[in-house]
């Protein structure tokens, strides 16, 4: 098994080189407007994922797909003589569709934002089903309790009280 940092470190580096091909040296016309955003090698350095997006539609997407799967052999020689491992790893394409989830997430947040302010508007706007204050208060009763109370209270010499 190998050091994480350096499997870390050639990941970046399957990362820059397959992207560095990609602009220079493929020349596939079905190849879109894309953009290597990650790549992950496996601790063996045998197998590396490489992920990536593509602005446009699903069929530029497709096309995009196609043109790296006929590229992967030259690319997967290119990474591996510049790597200069004994096995030159083998890659596979993932179209990362983080921009699709963020979308997904701005959206559920602006719907929750639009129904709390829906919500404060109608609580700005509620009234009470009845009066204000639902209990009965006696004024009166409670003036003569506290002045009941006050006469009960004795203090002794210590600073204790008794009843």
């Amino acid at each position: 098994m190998s050091d994480p940092a350096k499997v870390r470190r050639h990941a970046e580096r399957v990362r820059e080189l397959v992207a560095s091909v990609v602009r220079s040296q493929i020349k596939d016309p079905r190849l879109g407007m894309i953009t290597i955003t990650d790549a992950r090698i496996t601790a063996d350095l045998r197998d590396a994922t490489v992920f990536y997006t593509v602005l446009g539609d699903s069929v530029a997407q497709a096309d995009t797909a196609a043109a790296l799967e006929s590229a992967k052999g030259l690319l997967r020689s290119t990474v591996g003589k510049a790597l200069g491992l004994r096995h030159s790893p083998t890659l596979t394409f993932v179209l990362d569709d983080v921009q699709d989830q963020v979308k997904h997430i701005d959206d559920l947040l602006a719907a929750a934002r639009n129904a709390d302010a829906e919500v404060q508007r109608l609580a700005a706007q509620a009234k009470y089903a009845g009066e204000a204050q639902p209990y009965r208060v006696d004024d009166e009763a409670d003036e003569t309790d506290e002045a009941d109370e006050a006469t009960d209270v004795k203090e002794t010499p210590r600073g204790g009280e008794t009843r």
